[in-house]
């Protein structure tokens, strides 16, 4: 598989649990700009065959490298950059949750979505858009792990695949900025996490980023019960250039923790979701 069918393979994936995606994406294409994609995100649990370091070699087979840790201790999650073999191809953002971090409750009840893996499945880069490994938790299951981590209960209905696709604003000509881009889509009756502001980052950090509110969809838990919950959500970003005159490839930490919260249904809540 060529990294090429690997992210087309990743985005159909994509778009299907994010229609708001393509709608955005085709809008800005019908514009006239050009879309280059800055990075792709992904999320596990450190525990099993689906920990990150398990996932990685993928990555690497690539040709990617590993570029800069993160640590995001309230969230507690870790995360590692990686950088493409091509600048025509999307950095990618890997996270785990630090499970050991949780209740013994929420450990079992991960534990127990861990061991229905078969490891087969995770020998295939393909795993990385698989969805679930395991069968839906229950809704009551799906809210005690909402309770200490939105991450957890995220991946626990959600599984394994891109979590957002992000578009480079460098790219861009007549949206030559972050709040125009925002505009946009906002215009396009799509929702902007505003969690620690529209825009995340400043020219000063050599980053900015913006993102929607995740979308949502329907989905049965363990026992029948059915529930609209949010899926993933639409990136955005602008990067400068350092006093060298490099283009800044890395992410800026406080600003990740905040786009994390484009799929938290709490958030959704106070915004108005």
């Amino acid at each position: 598989m060529t990294n090429q069918e690997f992210f087309a393979q990743l985005w159909d994936d994509y778009v299907a649990m994010t229609p708001q995606a393509q709608h955005i994406h085709d809008a800005f294409l019908a514009d006239g700009e050009t879309i280059i994609n800055d990075h792709v995100a992904f999320r596990t649990f450190d525990r099993g065959s689906i920990r990150l370091e398990a996932l990685e070699p993928h990555l690497l087979a690539m040709g990617y490298t590993r570029f800069a840790p993160y640590e995001f201790e309230a969230k507690k999650l870790r995360a590692f950059g990686y950088l493409p073999p091509s600048d025509d191809q999307p950095r990618v953002f890997l996270s785990e949750l630090k499970c050991d971090e949780l209740s013994a409750q929420a450990q079992a009840s991960i534990d127990a979505l861990i061991a229905q893996i078969d490891p087969q499945q995770v020998t295939s880069p393909e795993v990385l858009w698989a969805g679930r490994l395991w069968e839906a938790p229950s809704f009551e299951t799906y809210q005690q792990l909402m309770a200490e981590s939105e991450y957890a209960a995220w991946l626990s209905i959600i599984g394994l695949r891109a979590n957002h696709f992000t578009i480079s604003v460098n790219r861009f000509t007549q949206y030559d900025t972050l709040e125009k881009v925002l505009a946009k889509v906002e215009d396009l009756g799509i929702g902007i996490n505003d969690s620690g502001g529209r825009i995340k980052g400043s020219p000063e950090v050599l980053l900015e980023q913006g993102s929607t509110l995740a979308d949502r969809q329907s989905f049965t838990f363990a026992g029948g019960q059915t529930e609209e919950i949010p899926t993933c959500y639409y990136e955005f970003a602008k990067r400068y250039h350092d006093d060298d005159g490099q283009l800044y490839q890395g992410f800026v930490a406080a600003s990740a923790d905040k786009i994390f919260e484009s799929t938290d249904v709490r958030g959704e809540r106070s915004a108005g979701r």
